[in-house]
């Protein structure tokens, strides 16, 4: 007998199909219930694979709300039920691609559209352009040994002058071989980012040669070597150059002086002195050199220009040395101007230019010293010295003089012996100047009589003298009158009385006057032209203690 729908409701929650599929199932709850098989006339399927008809909704229940999210799958009409064993993953896991399998046999039109769509080539997404290759740095720069002792050697370099920016430096690799062998190794395991690698665990004796390689993703640069194999030994004393501070900077002498410098130096075992000058050996001819074990003397006898240069003494100590430059310039006078030309002449000035010398001596010119001669006597004067710029203008030279100009350049060592002098002459040429005086005109200077300055009322006290002043002007010089009362004064008949006239101040002096002497004073101006008067009132009060002693006398 057939088994019951039971097993079917247990197995009938089931994940929702994805949305696309969706779009494409007919709602269970309007399909036909006939289309779906009656569970009677199926055999009856092991407990696991319940799930193939969970989609379809139970005899006699109501259709559930969430059923259009998943279709009711048409029963699949085999001949032979599949075996429990496999049947139980698909009951088991639910997987889309079976219910995709069962909403493509009830709908075999939207099954049919979805795989059109699956079969559609996908458009090939657009790429970025492939990077750049990467490339390796170039060699590292200067190497060199920093220290070392019986089983080590410190070496130091600088980083590769170029590193791609699309690469970058990963570290750099220390390699080693013994002086005769090609067998390189690498000293460190693990790549080095630091510029300094102690090379460890040597033996005491060996001669090693060293590189540095820089990797980074583009490979190996070339590798940057030292020269000279290393000695793995203990050093005693480091060299060292001591240098005296006064040949710190440019060591400046004259031509034909000599030239003894002493340079101390320290190092053991006794270090091995060398000299260069501009990078090549010493000559002989020219400088000796003394060494001894504490100093190395640099000697020239007479110096010449062609001993300037710089001297490089260097102090090597096995594979360590120490170097010393000395910059030192042979100078001597300048040749004269190359060229001096007069280019104007006007009024009483000159305009000159000139041009460097040819030979500056071996140093800067610092100056020029302009002279001038005049062409009757042929004296030279200095007229321009410490001169620093190529023209000048002379000026403040005599009228109808001719003169020729000389120049001399000067440096550190003084003024040239040859000078230029200018080709021509300047000569001031005397003008002639046509002068035409203005035609003089007499001017009028008669004027009436006029007092600038009138008298003032005033008062005085008895005994004590006092003076009337006024100003006057007028041409013809006016006459003057003083009046008192209307009546004319003469000082020859009264002493009391001074008159003075001087540059038109007009002064009446009153000595010691009386209680008669006050009342109205008159000053008179007269000329041809005509006369002019001005007055004042004169007061003369009695002194207070008078009065005093006045009724002092008629109380008694």
């Amino acid at each position: 007998m057939p088994a019951k729908p039971a097993p079917i409701k247990k197995a009938a929650p089931k994940e929702p199909a994805p949305k696309k599929e969706e779009a494409h199932a007919p709602a269970p709850a309007e399909a036909d219930p006939a289309e779906v098989a009656p569970p009677a006339e199926v055999e009856a399927p092991p407990a696991e694979a319940a799930p193939v008809e969970a989609a379809a909704p139970a005899e006699g229940e109501a259709p559930v709300e969430a059923a259009p999210a998943e279709p009711a799958p048409e029963e699949p009409k085999a001949p032979t039920p599949p075996p429990a064993d496999a049947a139980a993953p698909a009951a088991e896991e639910g997987t889309p691609a079976a219910d995709a399998a069962a909403e493509g046999a009830a709908h075999p039109d939207a099954a049919a559209a979805d795989a059109a769509s699956i079969e559609e080539p996908p458009k090939a997404p657009t790429l970025p352009p492939p990077p750049p290759p990467k490339e390796p740095t170039s060699e590292p720069l200067e190497v060199t040994v920093e220290d070392k002792s019986d089983t080590s050697v410190t070496i130091t370099w600088s980083p590769p002058k170029t590193i791609p920016d699309n690469s970058g430096l990963d570290g750099y690799t220390v390699e080693i071989t013994k002086e005769g062998t090609e067998d390189w190794k690498a000293a460190n395991e693990v790549l080095t980012i630091s510029c300094r690698y102690v090379i460890k665990n040597q033996t005491t004796g060996d001669r090693l040669l060293i590189r540095v390689v820089a990797v980074n993703p583009g490979g190996r640069s070339p590798p940057a070597t030292i020269t000279d194999p290393v000695l793995v030994k203990e050093v005693g004393a480091r060299p060292k150059v001591r240098l005296p501070r006064f040949l710190r900077q440019r060591y400046v002498k004259k031509v034909g002086e000599k030239i003894n410098l002493v340079i101390p130096f320290s190092g053991k075992p006794k270090p091995v002195i060398s000299w260069l000058k501009d990078g090549e050996p010493l000559d002989p001819k020219r400088a000796n050199v003394r060494t001894s074990d504490r100093d190395s003397i640099l000697f020239i006898r007479q110096a010449e220009r062609a001993d300037s240069g710089s001297y490089e003494m260097c102090v090597k100590v096995d594979d360590f040395e120490d170097k010393a430059a000395i910059i030192i310039q042979i100078i001597e006078l300048p040749g004269p101007p190359a060229s001096i030309k007069i280019v104007d002449v006007w009024g009483f000035n000159v305009a000159l230019e000139w041009t460097v010398p040819k030979d500056n001596g071996n140093t800067e010119i610092t100056g020029y010293t302009v002279q001038k001669a005049d062409k009757k006597t042929g004296d030279w004067f200095n007229i321009l010295e410490h001169y620093a710029r190529l023209n000048a203008t002379i000026s403040d030279l005599i009228m109808g003089n001719t003169y020729t100009f000389r120049i001399f350049a000067e440096n550190k060592c003084g003024l040239s012996e040859e000078c230029a002098v200018t080709k021509g002459e300047a000569t001031i040429v005397k003008e002639v100047i046509d002068y035409k005086p203005t035609p003089f005109v007499e001017r009028d200077f008669t004027e009436a009589p006029k007092f600038t300055t009138v008298l003032n009322d005033r008062s005085t006290t008895v005994g004590y003298s006092t003076k009337l002043l006024c100003s006057v002007r007028g041409c013809p010089k006016p006459k003057i009158v003083w009046m008192k009362n209307k009546m004319i004064l003469n000082n020859m008949d009264n002493p009391k009385y001074r008159m003075i006239s001087t540059g038109g101040i007009c002064t009446l002096e009153i000595r010691k006057p009386g209680p008669y002497d006050g009342g109205e004073y008159v000053c008179r101006a007269e000329n041809t032209l005509g006369k002019v008067d001005t007055g004042c009132k004169l007061e003369v009060k009695k002194p207070v203690y008078a009065d005093a002693d006045k009724d002092k006398e008629e109380e008694e």
